[in-house]
This record gives C-alpha cells, structure tokens and sequence, in this order.
C-alpha cells in the first residue's frame, strides 16, 4: 500500500519496493525513470533526491534512451534553437544519412569510441570522403557535448578517439585567359552579365551577390547582406533561425539574412571594369519592389537557379571546366594575387580575414590601400592600349 504523496511506489514480484518518476516526453514518446531498493524509506529519500533534481534540471538521464532518440531531439528541439540555417541543414542530413544508420539502436550511455569510428568507416565505405566522415564526427561531438551537459551521459565518446582527416579538395578555378574569355562573353549578355562580372571582380559569395540592393553600391560595394533560403516551421510559418539571428523576408522562403559573422561583412572599393558593367546595368535593369540589383524579370533570383544559370552560361562560353558559382571566390583570389596585391588586402577583399573590411575600411589608411589594390586589379582586365594611354596622361599631367 502507497502512502499519501509517495507517488508512483510499489512492491515488485521480486520483494524490492519500486518508484516510477514521469520524465518530460522526447520525440512524443513516453518517458519514466524507474528505482528500486529492498528499503522502502531508502526508496523514498532516493526518489525525493530525484524529484528534486528533475525540478532544477528540467530532466533525467535514462538507460533506455537510443543514440537515435537523442540525436532528433538535439537537432530539433536544442540546435534549432542555437545554430544558423545551413548548420542546422548540415546537422540534419548528417544526423540521417550517416549518423543513425551506423548507430541509432545503440543506448546513449553506452556508445563507445568503437561506435564513433563504425560511423567514419560507414561513411567511407560508400565512397564518401574524409571530410564527410569529420563533419559526422563534429556533429557527433557537439551532440554528445550537449548530451553531457544535460547529464544524459558522463564522457563524450566522439573525443577518446581521433577525428578523421579533412580531405584536400580539388577545386576548379578560372584563370587570368580564361576569365578574360568569361567577362567578355558576359560583357555581352544584359541579363546576366552584371551578376558574372560582380561575382567574378569582388568575390562575393553567391548569397551576397544575389542580396545585392542597389542602394548598397556606391562608390563601394557593400556586402552586409545576403539573399538565402530559410527553412520556414510548420507551426507559424516563420523562419527555423535562432532569437538572434537578424533577417528581413523577401518573398516566399527567400529572405535576406546577415553573414554568417559580422567578421563576413565586408564594403569592397568599386572600380575599373566592374564600375563601368554595374554604370550601364543599373540604369536599365527592371524595377523590383524589393530594390535588388539582380533579379529575373522583377523577381529575386533563388541561389539554386543561380547556381544552374552559371553552368549554363559556362557551357554557353566554351569554358569546359567543372568550376562552381562559389568557386568563382577562388579565381578572384588567384586573380588578386597574380596582380600583385598583398595578401592581407586579398583576405579583407574575398572575407577570409579575421579582420572585418567593413571596420577596417574606415580607416583612411586602409581605405587608400584598398582601392589602390582595387584599380591595380582592374589593370588585369584592361587592354594594353588604354594602360599605355593612362601612363602617356599621367606622365604629361
């Protein structure tokens, strides 16, 4: 017989008095934590110690749950929270793919670093890479981390063995003759030329060249937004992004979001050639109510169409390379380099340094380096009868 306010206590078929306490529901299933002692007051002290614990905490570890338990409901209801879209997309398609088929039926407490490893060498041997087998094992470590934290576990598993190498990419990338090739065919489509040559002449990210709004190109070219793909909740319809995470809706899943870092933010001196594409474009693109630079016919531009339309037009200029929008990044950076600009300025131009062009660049200092860098890169893309024409001006000025 229970007393008054013991809860869920019992005698069991063995003689051991029991105590069930209700845990919060994980993926909609039912959770309880069972204890049991041959001494009812020792079951009742032990139970008292749990109900508090459960009280501060807000939940209890428990020896049945699955990796593959765990996993949704970090990904779901603790990284939704806390990570940017694409790392929450990333977290998901390898929580699925990878890391629950491997091990999903293993009890949380009980994966060891044995399991770890059967997710890398499950990953390798469907021809992945080892960059796809390391980002499984981050994921599993920040898992597990957050796994610990909440008491579930006491070690994380993902760190008692060592994380696969990152393999090194083959990356295409454009060169000086074949870039020349590219802007000028470019040079020619009205539609998308522009959109080329600012991806080419800035390296911008696709996201950023995309976000582009006409006021942000000045004198400059401000990269402090970017236009991306937002998964929206089947609760509200609103955005799966942190509280923090700053974005302004465009139409439909189509938002404009900030870089990933405010270290990503970047105004970039526009010059050269590129001044003289964007010059023409601008006056003549059709108007949007969204006052972007590119659009389709009056409509934002997703990033995967823009990514098909680069290869079409790749294939349409005879380029047969397998060179990606983004990679379009890399031959800037060739580019900047093989126009002598120093490699502190290539950084803050393309947004690899820890140093944010948008601060730097109000130095007065910096912001004559820059542009200098910038109208010495422009020198790639002019023919030698104008640079013998500008040095003939300069030498009679």
């Amino acid at each position: 017989m229970r007393g008054k306010g013991e809860g869920s206590v019992f005698k069991d078929s063995r003689g051991y008095w029991t105590g069930v306490v209700e845990l919060p529901p994980l993926n909609g299933e039912r959770r309880r934590k069972k204890i049991r002692r041959k001494d009812k007051k020792e079951l009742l002290a032990e139970l008292a110690k749990i109900k508090s614990e459960l009280e501060r905490r807000g939940d209890l570890p428990t020896a049945n749950q699955t990796v593959e338990q765990w996993l949704n409901y970090w990904v779901e209801q603790v990284a939704a929270k806390e990570v940017r879209p694409n790392t929450l997309d990333g977290y998901r398609r390898t929580v699925n793919n990878h890391i629950i088929p491997a091990i999903g039926k293993v009890k949380l407490d009980k994966v060891t670093a044995t399991h770890v490893r059967r997710v890398h060498d499950s990953i390798l041997a469907k021809g992945l890479s080892s960059t796809t087998a390391l980002l499984a094992h981050r994921t599993m470590s920040v898992s597990f981390k957050i796994a610990m934290r909440e008491g579930r576990i006491g070690r994380n598993p993902a760190e008692l063995t060592a994380a696969p190498r990152k393999a090194r990419p083959a990356l295409e990338a454009l060169d000086l003759e074949e870039a020349l090739h590219f802007l000028e065919q470019a040079s020619q489509d009205p539609v998308r030329g522009a959109r080329w040559a600012t991806a080419l002449l800035t390296g911008a990210r696709r996201g950023e060249v995309l976000g582009l709004e006409v006021d942000r190109v000045t004198d400059v070219v401000d990269l402090s937004w970017q236009l991306i793909r937002l998964p929206l909740s089947g609760v509200d319809g609103k955005p799966v992004v942190p509280a923090d995470y700053e974005y302004r809706h465009v139409t439909g899943g189509l938002y404009l979001t900030r870089p990933k870092s405010s270290k990503s933010w970047r105004i970039i001196p526009l010059t050269g050639p590129l001044k003289a594409i964007l010059d023409k474009y601008i006056p003549a693109m059709p108007p949007n109510e969204w006052g972007l630079l590119f659009t389709n016919d009056g409509k934002p531009i997703s990033p995967d169409q823009a990514s098909r339309d680069w290869r079409t037009d790749m294939a349409k200029y005879g380029i047969q390379k397998d060179v990606r929008l983004h990679d379009a990044r890399h031959s800037t950076v060739d580019l900047l380099l093989e126009a002598g600009i120093p490699e502190d300025l290539v950084m803050d131009i393309v947004g690899h340094s820890v140093r944010a062009t948008t601060r730097a660049y109000k130095s007065p200092q910096n912001r004559k380096r820059l542009i200098a860098a910038m109208e010495q890169f422009a020198l790639l893309f002019t023919p030698p009868e104008t640079i013998n024409q500008i040095e003939q001006n300069r030498e009679t000025a």
